[in-house]
């Protein structure tokens, strides 16, 4: 028996060990692995002039976004609507979303963001949005693209999702 149970603690820490080096290699590596957070951009090309019309991403599942403070990137949902590109977050109103997402709070903070399309880097601000007009063809899309339900505004004004809007930065 105790041999069985030094076996079952010594896979759980070697697997402890893994999950360790994987996130801390992951926090230096050229943006993120799927649902582990990444380091700083080191490819891609700075787009230059203004910024295009974003329908484009309409083709994207997701996108790839990193922050400047701190230089952390993730992999996330995008929502283009009325030509503008708006990145959601949701489970924001429960103690593990809090916990698993901290970029939001982050952007709050400090919004200035660098996205990766395709390719492209795209210097950008994060800027909150919890009322107005742009929310209903914003949740319509997000619900069509990822959610195939409607989404109250409620969601937005009682704080479970948040919603960013992507504007340009010099």
């Amino acid at each position: 028996m105790q041999t069985l149970l030094r076996a079952v603690i010594g896979l759980m820490l070697a697997l402890v060990a893994v999950i360790a080096i994987v996130l801390i290699g992951a926090r230096s590596a050229d943006g993120p692995m799927a649902l582990i957070a990444g380091g700083a951009f080191t490819t891609g090309t700075l787009h230059e002039g203004p910024m295009p019309h974003w329908a484009f991403v309409d083709d994207f599942e997701t996108i790839e976004m990193q922050s400047l403070n701190p230089q952390r990137s993730r992999t996330i949902w995008v929502v283009q609507a009325e030509g503008r590109i708006f990145i959601p977050c949701g489970y924001m109103d429960s103690w593990w979303g809090r916990i698993w997402k901290q970029w939001p709070i982050e952007a709050e903070r400090d919004g200035r963001v660098i996205t990766r399309i395709d390719g492209k880097l795209y210097k950008q601000n994060l800027v909150r949005i919890m009322e107005g007009e742009i929310l209903e063809p914003v949740l319509a899309e997000l619900s069509r693209k990822y959610i195939g339900q409607p989404i109250p505004l409620a969601a937005v004004s009682s704080g479970a999702l948040w919603i960013f809007e992507l504007t340009p930065r010099a």
